[in-house]
């Protein structure tokens, strides 16, 4: 099981949220904690009543409301009731279990997962910390119930959550229509809330893995200038189609000025995850002697990692970044260190420095001492896929042996001259 949470200024948006999911038969209310009377005849405002009546005993508290999800592995097939056990648990463990929340079944992913809407102002009136929640007594409490609930554990090899959230079908959408703006909301609003990103291009490298992707607008125009934002749907090649729906008009406001107090706050929760994902990207290298772009990206796929190769209008690759989809972070290569960046891993490619846009397949040899003055001899590769492996060895034998270094008889002539002409005077 993963749990995510996240924390806001606004119960209502978390609340519509999921009531709007309920209303396009994506999830369903299974349970309500803290509520009195029957809640399947409850409208939309008296359960936000609920919520805004405990908010407003202590109104200087801004961030008073709590989002969880929580996610089970595919394979997985649990019934109401015991998602029901498992989200009281989990509350009770978080010491939410005296709160009024309300625990949605959401069927809108490849997975089964539940999303939790609660608040931590009391009825007495306090607070609830929620510094560090996560670490202090999510983790344990996620921990403990995936053991007496028989679980698969998240920390296991076959635990894979890049399906949990699905790409917009561009073919299904209606563009500037209202199914289409769900449809956007949908993969905007995970994203923000489940990955960690610190800026507008590593935002669009986790949304573009979904069909979406957010738009400013060129540095000249009003919108930009005032921090504007735009988002839009994209097509197969990753180009913006329909029409683009202002990021005020979503429910959850994913605003450039909001997403600036993200990038901050990802900027700590981040480093805890950047050494984890060095190792994985070293091993992707680990079984070959050179690696491909193509096959690089195809075996980070398998670890579910994204790899976004960023290159100028000429072809030339100036810039990579990494889609984390299992602990849901962004990385530039720069940010992970000079290994991982751009220049870093084409050189760990097949030590050159030319990319390979189509499938090169560079020759790779032992390391080498090389002499002085031949420091700078260009490496030999195949022009083509289409020679052969006997090809690749008789241009290989074709290169100078660097390996002795032995002195030319010609310096060793010089040197003996001088001495000799030493001895004479």
């Amino acid at each position: 099981m993963v749990a995510r949470i996240s924390t806001g200024k606004s119960i209502r948006a978390m609340l519509y949220y999921n009531e709007n999911k309920v209303g396009e038969k994506e999830a369903n209310l299974i349970m309500a904690s803290g509520f009195a009377g029957d809640i399947e005849s409850m409208s939309v405002g008296q359960k936000l009543h609920r919520f805004t009546h405990l908010t407003q005993l202590k109104p200087n508290v801004k961030t008073n409301a709590l989002h969880i999800s929580l996610n089970f592995h595919s394979s997985e097939d649990l019934s109401n009731a015991k998602l029901q056990q498992i989200a009281a648990a989990y509350m009770e463990k978080i010491g939410f279990g005296d709160q009024p929340f309300l625990v949605y079944r959401h069927h809108d992913a490849a997975h089964q997962h539940l999303h939790i809407v609660t608040t931590n102002i009391t009825a007495a009136s306090e607070r609830i910390d929620l510094h560090d929640i996560g670490r202090k007594l999510s983790e344990p409490a996620r921990k403990q119930i995936e053991e007496d609930f028989k679980l698969v554990k998240a920390e296991s090899k076959t635990f894979n959550m890049e399906a949990a959230i699905k790409p917009v079908d561009i073919k299904k959408a209606k563009y500037g229509h209202l199914p289409t703006k769900r449809a956007m909301s949908n993969v905007i609003t995970a994203v923000i809330r489940d990955y960690r990103f610190t800026s507008l291009a590593e935002l669009n490298a986790a949304l573009k893995c979904f069909n979406v992707v957010a738009l400013r607008g060129e540095e000249h125009t009003a919108m930009f200038q005032k921090k504007g934002l735009m988002y839009s749907l994209l097509d197969d090649k990753g180009n913006p189609v329909g029409v683009p729906i202002k990021a005020s008009a979503f429910y959850t406001k994913p605003t450039f000025r909001n997403l600036e107090v993200k990038f901050e706050l990802n900027k700590g929760i981040r480093k805890l995850y950047k050494e984890e994902l060095a190792k994985r990207i070293d091993g992707l290298f680990d079984n070959y002697r050179s690696i491909t772009a193509s096959k690089f990206e195809a075996e980070a796929k398998q670890v579910s990692i994204t790899v976004n190769f960023r290159k100028n209008d000429k072809g030339e690759l100036f810039g990579i970044t990494y889609i984390d989809h299992k602990n849901k972070n962004v990385f530039n290569g720069s940010d992970l260190g000079k290994a991982y960046s751009a220049k870093g891993i084409t050189e760990r490619f097949g030590k050159t420095n030319r990319f390979a846009r189509s499938e090169e397949q560079f020759i790779s040899r032992p390391a080498q001492r090389i002499s002085k003055g031949q420091e700078n001899t260009p490496a030999t590769y195949l022009e083509t896929p289409k020679q052969t492996n006997f090809l690749a060895m008789a241009l290989a034998k074709t290169q100078p042996d660097y390996g002795a270094g032995v002195p030319r008889k010609k310096k060793r002539k010089k040197r003996s001259q001088q001495q000799d002409q030493e001895l004479t005077l």
